[in-house]
């Protein structure tokens, strides 16, 4: 059972999760330890509840699962000066840093320390994340555990490691995906006669119902699409316009590009 959690890195992302367990009532705040160099940055989690301190031990002393959530050239630093401090019938490793394996996270620390790697996105600062998560060295209910937590920040799913590069390009590069769709769809609302606020609230929240719908009722959607495809209808003359252009096929070309990015790198 998780009652402390040590937060290593309170940048943007560490905050968000501090504040995401925190509002979801998850745990209580004073259960929380965050560490960053400039602590005046903690304040308002601090006027919380949560402790804050500027030294990483404190998070390993104080906490048995410990969530690293500092920038990716940082981690090699951080875990080797903590790497004494880990001990393997008490902590547990979780780290949402992006591009570092489980492999490279093992190398860092004692044998048998439970690592569990996770992918989060932007969104997990209005708890809307989805989040991927793989796993080493831990049995089903401490991971079902830690599943549960990033369950708090929006909605966590368990991935095999080698899909991680994967999930990075659908979950976390997509929202800027989806988010060019809307910008398009907002500029062609303001072109048929809506002002820019009108439009970008109606292209918003019309595109947060429609995945509120794949999500709640569990279709695919072509069901979806179905349903509002009247014969010689508005909506299939414009879906049909956007495949003659290549609307499908550029997005998959988009993420197969973004996929083949991260393994140049």
């Amino acid at each position: 059972m998780i009652n402390k959690i040590g937060i290593i890195g309170g940048g943007n992302l560490g905050m968000a999760i501090a504040e995401g367990l925190i509002q979801s009532g998850f745990i209580n705040p004073g259960h929380i330890l965050i560490t960053r160099r400039s602590i005046d940055q903690l304040n308002a989690l601090e006027r919380k509840g949560v402790m804050v301190s500027k030294n990483n031990e404190d998070a390993l002393h104080y906490a048995g699962l410990i969530i690293l959530a500092v920038k990716p050239f940082q981690v090699n630093e951080v875990l080797t000066r903590l790497r004494d401090s880990f001990k393997k019938e008490k902590h547990t490793l979780v780290s949402v840093v992006t591009g570092v394996s489980i492999q490279q996270l093992s190398a860092l620390v004692p044998d048998q320390i439970p690592i569990v790697r996770a992918m989060p996105n932007t969104a997990i600062a209005i708890r809307e994340s989805m989040t991927c998560l793989a796993g080493k060295d831990l049995g089903p209910e401490q991971f079902q555990e830690i599943l549960e937590i990033f369950n708090q920040l929006g909605s966590a799913v368990k991935i095999d490691e080698k899909l991680m590069d994967a999930a990075t390009v659908l979950g976390a590069c997509g929202t800027a995906f989806a988010m060019r769709y809307i910008r398009a769809n907002i500029q062609g609302g303001i072109e048929i006669g809506f002002d820019a606020a009108t439009a970008s609230l109606i292209a918003a929240q019309t595109v947060k119902g429609a995945a509120e719908l794949l999500l709640k009722k569990q279709t695919h959607p072509e069901q979806e699409i179905d349903k509002v495809t009247t014969p010689k209808g508005c909506t299939i003359a414009g879906l049909n316009e956007m495949e003659h252009q290549g609307f499908s096929s550029s997005l998959i070309k988009g993420l197969v590009a973004s996929y083949q990015k991260i393994g140049q790198d």
